[in-house]
């Protein structure tokens, strides 16, 4: 697949007829990328797994062995450049490694903290001096490194930080403090961000041991309690004038690129997980007996169970389509290309739309997930002796992590307006040429979609022809408008490559079938219904009865039993006793 197509591009897929566009999935990974992928699951069952427990009181000493471990194996090195001992690998790669770290959470934080917006603000910003000194020892795991941009008064609203820097002489002094900073219990080195003179904001390299810089004692955290929080505190820190990370004011660049990266890792960490809680849940309603059968026999049990294995695979198919746009744009920019990091961050930017819809739906999807196995665990899943306690916990942070769903969701609808606005998104209002049924295994889901963006364009140039991009001031329509796209992409991209599965005879493609037809046969209403509440928040009466009468003519999905399509997912995924469609 080429990204470098024009007709591809952040948002494209509401253009793009289904299947139009080439979609990278799991079944497409390189033998490399497996390798990768094993590696990393080799070292979580092999080094955290066991060590569970002992990860979960906090002992910083492991967290720091763990890490040096993986950077033995370059799991650190992954996305460093070859010319600082680096692997330099796909971004394919790196969503597999994350997928496998992401089954023990406190310890998938300490990896991604530190490999992600520890270390890519060098990568991307560093200049020779900088990238030569702090990636090869962040890369073998010697430094472990973690990323300060939250204040007590400024967490979505970053740019309000009032942690200040000033030049005296050849040494820039901090001021300030910082929290929630994860790995800070055990950094090396800190990427922190102040505003130059109280006005640019601006990125600064701290090293642990600089004069005036103090970590404060752990936060007690709902969960993943193995990893270190903590806040930071600059007392007239200071630090040499060749630690301006970037350039004066452009910190905002930093900040927001590198927080996009972590999006989409954060998205295939979550999918990781879920894939634990569905293992662990299989395995007990198969042993759990009431009214002398397995509960795993009752319909509502396996509906639970189903439903996670709908939602694995539709994350998947997301995660992987996604990864494969942006990795397919950045990986072809070599390192020793003129202004190569400013190229591979544009890619990244253009898809930002996409990396925020992984974000908030693999992270709303495991918060489900983790709800549904406390229920089938029963009692037993409020203890502390059982699984689902415990992820039940861990899991919320990641609806706040890396951008809070909510500041995510008015991402995608300010990319969405801005790309209607400016024409790169041309929205059909008309009632004409309605989607008809086509033929094939997967004719009537397919049809499911097209009629779902039909809604979607409607409804979207209906309201933004009244508006204009003043929308997004209507944070809650806005929110609806997102929720709207990231249905429709999650749906189009379990269709495709469950068609691509059957297509090519694949082991598991019935039950790929199964979890597509499964989630556009709940996605199809949900459309709906945010299309008609997205109407409403802009047209008045009468406008909006005749809206309302014009989106009709797209309600043509024709429910499944659900209940068939559920009972036939369970039965496999009992069978299995895992999510079965494994990479390698």
């Amino acid at each position: 697949m080429e990204t470098t197509d024009e007709t591809i591009f952040g948002g494209s897929f509401l253009l793009a007829p289904i299947g139009s566009q080439p979609q990278f999935t799991p079944e497409d990974l390189s033998d490399d990328a497996r390798a990768i992928g094993q590696a990393a699951r080799d070292f979580v069952e092999g080094e955290v797994i066991p060590r569970d427990a002992d990860i979960d009181k906090l002992d910083l000493a492991l967290s720091k062995e763990l890490l040096r471990k993986a950077g033995e194996l370059g799991l650190l090195s992954l996305e460093i450049p070859e010319a600082y001992d680096g692997l330099d690998l796909d971004k394919i790669s790196g969503l597999l490694v994350m997928e496998e770290l992401g089954r023990q959470a406190s310890f998938s934080v300490t990896y991604s903290a530190h490999t992600g917006i520890g270390t890519l603000p060098f990568v991307y910003f560093g200049n020779e001096a900088q990238k030569a000194k702090y990636l090869p020892k962040l890369g073998s795991g010697e430094w472990a490194a973690a990323y300060a941009l939250t204040e007590p008064g400024a967490g979505s609203d970053a740019m309000n930080s009032k942690t200040v820097a000033t030049l005296d002489g050849d040494a820039w002094v901090l001021n300030g403090s910082k929290m929630w900073i994860s790995n800070a219990g055990f950094a090396d080195v800190f990427v922190v961000f102040a505003k130059v003179d109280g006005r640019k904001f601006s990125a600064f390299i701290v090293e642990k041991t600089d004069p005036g810089f103090n970590v404060a004692a752990e936060e007690h955290k709902l969960g993943i309690k193995g990893s270190s929080t903590r806040a930071l505190n600059f007392d007239n820190c200071r630090i040499p004038k060749d630690r301006l990370l970037g350039e004066i004011g452009k910190g905002h660049r930093i900040a927001f690129g590198i927080l996009a990266i972590g999006r989409f890792k954060l998205g295939a960490g979550c999918n990781g997980i879920a894939k634990e809680v569905l293992k662990y849940t299989l395995k007990y309603t198969g042993e759990r007996m009431q009214f002398n059968k397995a509960i795993n026999s009752f319909g509502l049990i396996r509906k639970f169970l189903a439903d996670m294995g709908i939602r694995i695979f539709v994350a998947e198919s997301m995660n992987f389509r996604t990864i494969g746009y942006i990795n397919d744009g950045m990986h072809a920019v070599a390192w020793d290309q003129p202004e190569a990091a400013r190229k591979k961050l544009d890619i990244m930017d253009e898809f930002q739309m996409e990396a925020s819809m992984m974000k908030v739906w693999d992270s709303e999807a495991l918060g489900v997930i983790a709800d549904d196995a406390v229920q089938c665990f029963g009692g037993y899943g409020f203890s502390a002796e059982y699984p689902p306690e415990k992820i039940y916990r861990d899991n919320r942070i990641n609806r706040i992590f890396e951008g809070t769903n909510e500041i995510n969701r008015l991402i995608i609808a300010g990319q969405l307006f801005k790309k209607v606005g400016n024409g790169t998104l041309a929205l059909r209002k008309d009632i004409e040429d309605v989607p008809e049924l086509g033929s094939g295994p997967l004719a009537k889901a397919e049809q499911a979609v097209e009629l779902a963006k039909r809604q979607a364009h409607y409804a979207l140039a209906a309201c933004l022809e009244i508006t204009g991009q003043k929308l997004i001031e209507n944070q809650e329509a806005a929110a609806r408008a997102a929720d709207l796209v990231t249905e429709i992409y999650t749906m189009e991209s379990a269709v495709v490559r469950a068609a691509k599965m059957v297509g090519t005879g694949h082991r598991w493609a019935e039950l790929a079938k199964h979890c597509a037809e499964a989630h556009v046969n709940e996605g199809s209403g949900k459309v709906q219904n945010l299309a008609r509440l997205l109407l409403s928040e802009v047209l008045e009466t009468g406008v909006l009865e005749r809206a309302l009468a014009d989106l009709k003519t797209f309600d043509l999905y024709v429910p499944a039993a659900g209940s068939k399509l559920r009972d036939a997912i369970a039965a496999q995924l009992i069978e299995k006793g895992g999510y079965p469609i494994e990479h390698f």
